[in-house]
C-alpha cells in the first residue's frame, strides 16, 4: 500500500491537532469517513509521524523564537493584540505574557475586580501559568491576558504587573485577589498601590487543620473560629468575638493567627464587604481557569503550543458567552411576583444576576421591621430577617439607612458593595416607601444585559497565519465543496451530474498543472505586508533562546491530576535531574534584566527601538531603569 496522505487529509489533521484532539480519536474520526480502515490510505503511526513532522518544522529554530514568530503573526493580523517577553542575560527566554485584542476590550467593562492566581504546572518548562481573570455581565469567568514566569519573586511579578498595566493602558484594576504569597503583596504594592489588595478566604479557611490541630479543643476552635469569621457583620464585633476566642483557648502565642489577625483588613469579610468584589471571595475563579486548560495542554505542551492552545480554549469561553447573551436577550425568567421592580429588574439584568435579584426580592418574605429611628435627614430601620443555620433557625438584625429625599439606602449586610445587587433588606424598605422601581444608581451597567459592550464585537478566530498557502486555499475550496455535497446528496441525478463534472474538472487541472505553475499572490497582513516577510524580520531583531525547564521556589511538582503514565516518568526522571540545573535558573536572574514589548500603543518611556511589524516597536528594558524606579533587587523571603 502507497502509504500517502492527501492534502485535504493532511489539513484536518493538523486542524483537529491544534483543537486538542487526540491522535489515536484523530485517526479513528478519519476511519470513520472513509467508511473503514481498508480505505484509508495510510494508518495511526502515518498521522502521528506527520503530526509530530509539522510540530519539528513549527519549532525548528527553537521553541522560544517559534512563540515569537506567533506572536509577531499574529499580531500582523490584528494591531491590538498585546504581547511581552522577557530575557535573560543569556537571551533565555525567562517570562511571557500575552493578551487578546478582546480580553483588552473587555478589560474595559470588567476590569474593577480580578484574581490573580498561579498555581498551574502544566507546559513542558514547568513555567507557571498566570492568568488574570475577571467576571463578566453573566457571572462567567473571563481572561484578561495571561503570562507563564520561570519563578514566584518579587522581581518576576513586578515585571508581569507593569506589563499588564501597559497593556491595559495604566487602568490598574480596583481590587484584585491572590493567595497569601509574599512576593505577590510586595509586587501589588510596588505596582498597584491604589489598588484594593485581599487574600483568598478559601486559601485561609483550608489551613485550620493543619495550623491548629495539635490543640486538644481544636474542633471547638474551629468552630468558634469560622462563626467569627464568616458571621460578623462589623468590624467590632469581629475584634471583640476574636479577642474572646484568643483568651479562652489561651491562643496568644499561635503566631499563625497572630499574623491573620494583623492583616485581618485584607481577608475577614466584614473588613472587606464594604468595596466591590463582583461577588468574588476567592482566587477560584482562577484555579477553575487553570483546570479549563487542563483539558487543552499536558505536560509535554511546548510554548509555542501552550499559546495556541489558548486560543482554542478562550474560543470556548467566548462561545460560552455569546450563548448566554443570546438567551438573556431572547429569552426572560417568569416574574413570581407583581412589583413592579422585579419586571424592572427582568428587562435589564442578565438572566444570571435577574434570579439573584429575583431571590433577594423574595427572600423580603423572610423579613420584618423591629425598630425605626430618625437620625437627621436620615430614616434608620432594624430589619430581622429569619435564617436557617445549621438546621436551625435564627434572626438576625440588620440595620438599614434610607435617605427618601434622594432614595439612598444602604444595609450593613453590604450586599450591593459587595456584589452590585440590592439586598432583601434594602428592597423591603424601598417598598415600605412605595418605590415601585429600583432607582438606576443600583443597577449596575456591569450586569445590564441592554447595553452594548464593545468586546462583544471582537471576532476571535483561529490563527491562521501558520497555515501554508496551500491549507488556505484547501479551506476555500473544502467550503464551496461542502454546500456542493449539500445541494446533491437527497438526488441520485444530482449525484452523477457532479461527479461527472469533477472528474471533467480533475482533468482540466491535470493538464493546467502541465502547462503552467501556481501564480497566486502571497497572503498579507493588514499592513499590506507578506506575513512571511514580517515573520523574515525578526532575523534583524535580539536572538531569543527556548528557556530551560525551571523549578520555582517552594512550588510543589504539580498540582493537576496526573495519568498514571505521566507517574510513572516523573518518578523516573526526579532520579535524574542535576543540581547544576537549579544553580543556573538561581544564577540566570543576576545581571542584565531586559524584555521586549511588541505593542503598538505603549505608553512612552525611554527605549532602544527598532522598527518590527507596522508601527510595532521592540522595546528593551534594563536593570538601570527598574533600579530608577526603585524596584530593583527585591526577591522573596
Amino acid at each position: 500500500m502507497n502509504r500517502a496522505i492527501s492534502s485535504y487529509m493532511k489539513r484536518k489533521i493538523e486542524v483537529n491537532d491544534r483543537a486538542g484532539i487526540r491522535v489515536n480519536k484523530n485517526y479513528n474520526s478519519m476511519v470513520v469517513e472513509a467508511g473503514g480502515h481498508e480505505n484509508m490510505s495510510f494508518m495511526e503511526k502515518d498521522c502521528r509521524n506527520y503530526i509530530n513532522k509539522v510540530r519539528r518544522l513549527q519549532l525548528g529554530e527553537g521553541d522560544a523564537t517559534a512563540i515569537q514568530k506567533y506572536f509577531l503573526k499574529t499580531q500582523a493580523q490584528n494591531a491590538n493584540f498585546f504581547y511581552a517577553i522577557d530575557l535573560d542575560e543569556s537571551g533565555l527566554l525567562r517570562n511571557v505574557f500575552w493578551a487578546d485584542s478582546r480580553s483588552r476590550a473587555a478589560y474595559e467593562e470588567f476590569g474593577d475586580a480580578i484574581t490573580f492566581d498561579t498555581t498551574y504546572l502544566t507546559n513542558k518548562y514547568d513555567m507557571p501559568f498566570a492568568p488574570f481573570v475577571g467576571v463578566n455581565h453573566h457571572g462567567h469567568s473571563i481572561l484578561l491576558g495571561c503570562g507563564l514566569i520561570s519563578s514566584e519573586d518579587t522581581d518576576t511579578f513586578v515585571w508581569l504587573f507593569k506589563v499588564w498595566l501597559a497593556c491595559m493602558s495604566g487602568l490598574a484594576p480596583c481590587g484584585i485577589i491572590t493567595d497569601q504569597d509574599r512576593a505577590m503583596k510586595n509586587a501589588i504594592e510596588i505596582v498597584f498601590p491604589n489598588t484594593r489588595h485581599r487574600w483568598c478566604l478559601w486559601h485561609i479557611m483550608k489551613k485550620l487543620h493543619e495550623k491548629l490541630k495539635s490543640y486538644k479543643h481544636y474542633e471547638s476552635i474551629k468552630f468558634a473560629l469560622e462563626n467569627i469569621v464568616y458571621d460578623s457583620l462589623t468590624n467590632i464585633e469581629f475584634e471583640d468575638r476574636w479577642k474572646e476566642m484568643i483568651e479562652k483557648y489561651e491562643l496568644q502565642s499561635n503566631d499563625w493567627l497572630r499574623g491573620l489577625y494583623d492583616e485581618r483588613r485584607r481577608w475577614v469579610p466584614s473588613f472587606v464587604k464594604g468595596s466591590f468584589w463582583a461577588g468574588m471571595s476567592t482566587t477560584q475563579r482562577s484555579e477553575s481557569m487553570n483546570a479549563f486548560f487542563d483539558d487543552h495542554v499536558n505536560s509535554k505542551t511546548t510554548l509555542k503550543q501552550f499559546v495556541e492552545q489558548y486560543e482554542n480554549a478562550l474560543m470556548t469561553k467566548v462561545e460560552k458567552e455569546n450563548q448566554a447573551d443570546y438567551k438573556s436577550s431572547s429569552a426572560d425568567i417568569q416574574c413570581s411576583t407583581h412589583y413592579f421592580m422585579e419586571k424592572q429588574a427582568q428587562g435589564v439584568y442578565t438572566i444570571t444576576k435577574f434570579k439573584e435579584f429575583q431571590n433577594e426580592l423574595t427572600g423580603k418574605m423572610y423579613c420584618e421591621v423591629v425598630d425605626t429611628k430618625e437620625d437627621g435627614v436620615f430614616l434608620k430601620y432594624q430589619i430581622s430577617e429569619d435564617m436557617i443555620i445549621a438546621g436551625k433557625k435564627k434572626s438576625v438584625n440588620f440595620t438599614v439607612i434610607f435617605h427618601e429625599f434622594d432614595s439612598q439606602v444602604k444595609c450593613n449586610c453590604s450586599k450591593f458593595e459587595f456584589r452590585g445587587i440590592l439586598c432583601r433588606h434594602a428592597i423591603y424598605v424601598l417598598i415600605k416607601h412605595k418605590m415601585d422601581l429600583i432607582p438606576d444608581k443600583y443597577i449596575l451597567r456591569r450586569w445590564r444585559k441592554d447595553v452594548t459592550r464593545r468586546h462583544t464585537k471582537i471576532k476571535i478566530s483561529y490563527n491562521e497565519s501558520n497555515a501554508t498557502l496551500e491549507a488556505h486555499q484547501c479551506d476555500k475550496m473544502q467550503k464551496t465543496f461542502d454546500e456542493i455535497k449539500e445541494l446533491a446528496a437527497d438526488s441520485e441525478e444530482k449525484c452523477v451530474i457532479v461527479m461527472a463534472w469533477m472528474q471533467k474538472l480533475k482533468e482540466q487541472l491535470s493538464n493546467h498543472d502541465n502547462v503552467c505553475g501556481s501564480t497566486q499572490p502571497i497572503p498579507k497582513s493588514p499592513t499590506g505586508r507578506s506575513f512571511d516577510n514580517c515573520v523574515n524580520e525578526i532575523s534583524n531583531s535580539k536572538k531569543i533562546l527556548t528557556p530551560l525547564a525551571v523549578r520555582s521556589k517552594g512550588r510543589p511538582p504539580f498540582k493537576r491530576k496526573q495519568s498514571k503514565m505521566e507517574q510513572i516518568v516523573r518518578k523516573r526522571k526526579e532520579g535524574e535531574k542535576k543540581s547544576t540545573s537549579q544553580e543556573k535558573n538561581t544564577n540566570k536572574r543576576k545581571g542584565m534584566k531586559e524584555f521586549q514589548i511588541v505593542e503598538s500603543d505603549v505608553p512612552p518611556t525611554d527605549k532602544i527601538s527598532c522598527d518590527i511589524v507596522g508601527t510595532q516597536e521592540s522595546i528593551l528594558f534594563t536593570d538601570s531603569q527598574n533600579a530608577q524606579d526603585g524596584h530593583g533587587g527585591m526577591d522573596d523571603d
